[in-house]
């Protein structure tokens, strides 16, 4: 799943995105825990997508990935860097890039594994 996320943003396919996620799927970004609906994932998602471009979507480090002793719950500890370019209003291209760290709790459902729960942050930009 960690390596299809990577095909989903760059293909910029926010339905296969937001399909990974559980029903129960929560969020916890920039202080905010969310219970987002499929249908906001997608919407979210497809507005993001269709405004940037990926330049990269690359590992730091190799992804730390444990699993339950019965099989049922996995985590990954991701450290990422991603960059992309956009459009300003002036219509000038920009590039920026973002330091990402999360942790995703996976839960196994039947033979298909969802993400139950992503907790993210991202390195503040030095501003020297």
């Amino acid at each position: 799943m960690h390596n299809a996320q990577r095909d989903y943003h760059f293909g910029k396919d926010s339905i296969s995105f937001a399909n990974q996620l559980s029903e129960n799927f929560v969020s916890v970004n920039r202080g905010i825990i969310s219970k987002p609906k499929k249908s906001e994932t997608i919407a979210r998602y497809n507005s993001y997508f269709s405004s940037v471009e990926f330049v990269k979507w690359d590992d730091v480090t190799k992804p730390i990935i444990k699993f339950s002793k019965d099989g049922t719950l996995a985590y990954t500890i991701v450290d990422k860097i991603v960059k992309v370019t956009y459009k300003d209003q002036a219509g000038a291209t920009i590039e920026d890039e973002t330091h990402f760290a999360w942790t995703a709790i996976y839960k196994k459902y039947g033979n298909e594994w969802k993400i139950e729960t992503v907790t993210s942050t991202e390195k503040p930009n030095d501003t020297e």
